[in-house]
């Protein structure tokens, strides 16, 4: 009698990889003079940052943060700028010798055994660096200090495991060419069953193309228009906008950052004017979601003291909800300089509704700060200090 057979299984396996992404940034603080005497535990932040799927900023402390030092150091933080539970992380904090024979301050987890392993950051607003990390007396004395500007070099590695399995090796997808081809379609006029009359200017299209992406031309055009009809006029839309909704519609792009360049250097006065502006209001319009996005991104890295105003009026009127949130907040903590630009006139003007949601979102900041326990600048300190009136860009926390 023959034994029976078993059957063989393969062994398997898998690899756990526990690495840092890492990523730096460099803070450059100009006029560390007139930094110096907004208070102990005041501090400037330098823009956020983006490491391994966190938000990071660096806080520079010109008077300290611990009230017992009496401001004679300065304190130097990285802060953990969104949302996050025990991220762990090593970093490297670098004060910039500016002298000709240069030794920098160097700080860093880096490159070094950790007795307790990387830093754990419990969540948003948890910070790791130094209450003394530089005398403020030598420092104003150092070679670090050069033209009254300090320079600091910050570089966090978040800390990330991946499972590892063999695999057989990948087949390399190329991007999708989709729109490319949509484009040539629209370039060429190849088989264009609709002309689009726009202030004298004709654009041929194709049907089933517009009714696809959009609602609003497959109900008030096409579904209305029987065949062989004269040409559609388009009356509040001008050329130039229709062109790049075009363009948008069949490449799923916005058109080229020079063409949007150009216009944003002319002379027109207004946003609304420009041609980013137009087409965010034709998006709207024509039911486009996406390209309302497209422009609210775009807007977005406008915003100043000085164009808030009007881009938070062009965003309330054209149901840009994203864009508004981002301006509420931009306008609520910088709001003395904000009230004092010509963009707050021109808001009083044309969106007067819009101050009581600005005061609910001072509101929500105040709530903010209070509850990172005073950590952030109080908006209503602003008011009385005469704020901030550079023309700075700020990236608001989200």
């Amino acid at each position: 009698m023959s034994e029976p057979s078993t059957a063989v299984i393969s062994p398997t396996s898998s690899r756990v990889v526990t690495e840092t992404v890492n990523g730096s940034h460099k803070f450059v603080i100009q006029g560390y003079s007139l930094a110096k005497g907004m208070g102990v535990g005041k501090h400037i932040a330098s823009d956020n940052f983006s490491v391994g799927g966190y938000q990071w900023a660096i806080y520079f402390y010109p008077d300290g943060k611990n009230p017992e030092d009496n401001s004679a150091y300065v304190s130097v933080f990285i802060a953990l700028a969104s949302e996050g539970t025990d991220v762990r992380a090593l970093f490297e904090l670098t004060l910039v010798d500016q002298g000709d024979q240069p030794k920098h301050k160097v700080h860093s987890h880096f490159d070094r055994s950790l007795e307790s392993g990387p830093y754990t950051l419990k969540y948003r607003g948890s910070m790791w660096g130094y209450k003394r990390f530089f005398k403020r007396s030598m420092l104003e004395q150092s070679t670090y200090l050069k033209d009254d500007c300090l320079k600091i070099n910050c570089t966090v590695g978040v800390v990330v495991s991946s499972v590892e399995c063999p695999r057989l090796h990948p087949i390399r997808v190329p991007e999708s060419d989709m729109g490319m081809h949509f484009g040539m379609l629209l370039e060429n006029t190849e088989g264009s069953d609709i002309v689009f009359d726009v202030a004298g200017e004709k654009f041929p299209a194709h049907r089933l193309v517009l009714a696809a992406r959009s609602p609003i031309f497959r109900s008030e055009f096409l579904d209305k228009l029987e065949e062989g009809k004269e040409d559609i006029v388009v009356t509040d839309v001008e050329p130039k906008v229709f062109k790049a909704m075009l363009h948008f519609i069949y490449k799923d792009a916005l058109v080229e950052e020079a063409d949007l360049a150009s216009l944003s250097s002319s002379c027109e006065s207004h946003i609304a004017d420009l041609l980013i502006g137009k087409l965010l209001a034709a998006a709207d319009k024509y039911g486009l979601g996406r390209l309302r996005q497209l422009c609210e991104t775009s807007l977005c890295k406008g915003i100043s003291v000085s164009t808030v105003g009007e881009i938070l009026a062009l965003a309330d009127c054209h149901n840009a909800t994203e864009l508004k949130a981002v301006c509420l907040r931009f306008a609520a903590e910088n709001l003395a300089a904000v009230m004092r630009s010509d963009g707050f006139e021109y808001l009083k003007e044309h969106c007067p509704s819009l101050q009581s949601e600005l005061l609910k979102t001072v509101a929500g900041c105040e709530d903010d700060c209070s509850s990172a326990g005073g950590k952030s600048r109080s908006v209503w300190a602003q008011l009385s200090d005469g704020g901030d009136t550079n023309e700075r860009r700020v990236r608001p926390r989200t």
